[in-house]
């Protein structure tokens, strides 16, 4: 049994690699597997709530994909139901694992190192916008255990170029709207989109706004089903 942060559309990449995972090893879905799907459409509160029903219903094993939240939920739930996740908080500072090589318990998965990325990324944005002096952040306070660990990371590369870092809160698409006017108040030179996955429930809404803004913005993530534009930076205009 499998449940997303996001959206069917946006897990749709993630989800035809486990379906042929699945396949490699003998799994076809509808012949000698099934699957149950449970979307949390960006909202963190709802992950325990589809922890908990799939525990119910006595799954044989829970994935968590594209979500650090949606693991602690799962192994919250349950201790006997097997979990795998994937995800981008270290798991042994959440204490979601005992130790990398012998994970222990019933809990197992991919760690994908998004948080300690952070900092490369704004190096990179740097590169191509070299006259920045004032660097937003863009990221999602619901998530705390990631955000802490990402905005750490990006305050060591921050200081390390002599630049401001400007936090932006956004924990649902309706809040992107003011975490942008707060940029534009602020004179931020560029953007740093938050690698959760959380915050790309609605990734064209943050592109459009970007562009709309002139912001050159640099991103984890290309989802499919974005629009073409949705690139790992939006050049300035």
């Amino acid at each position: 049994m499998v449940f997303f942060l996001t959206s069917p559309e946006l897990a749709r990449e993630n989800l035809a690699s486990f379906r042929r995972g699945l396949g490699e090893i003998g799994y076809i879905e509808s012949r000698n597997v099934a699957i149950e799907y449970r979307y949390a459409h960006g909202k963190n509160d709802q992950l325990a709530t589809l922890a908990a029903e799939l525990v119910r219903r006595q799954v044989s094993v829970i994935v968590t994909l594209e979500s650090t939240q949606g693991a602690l939920a799962a192994k919250a739930a349950t201790q006997t139901i097997p979990i795998v996740f994937m995800q981008a908080a270290d798991p042994l500072r959440i204490r979601l694992v005992d130790s990398l090589n012998r994970p222990g318990g019933n809990v197992t998965g991919i760690q994908l190192m998004s948080a300690e990325m952070a900092g490369k990324r704004l190096d990179l944005l740097l590169e191509l916008v070299p006259k920045a002096t004032s660097i937003a952040y863009l990221r999602n306070p619901t998530n705390p255990v990631f955000a802490e660990s990402e905005a750490r990371e990006l305050q060591a590369a921050a200081r390390a170029h002599a630049v401001r870092l400007l936090f932006l809160n956004a924990s649902r698409p309706s809040d992107f709207e003011t975490a942008f006017a707060e940029l534009v108040q602020q004179q931020a030179d560029a953007l740093v989109v938050s690698s959760a996955v959380s915050l790309l429930t609605d990734p064209d809404q943050i592109v459009a706004l970007a562009a709309q803004h002139a912001v050159p913005a640099i991103y984890a993530w290309r989802p499919s089903g974005s629009r073409r534009s949705y690139e790992l930076f939006n050049e300035p205009t």
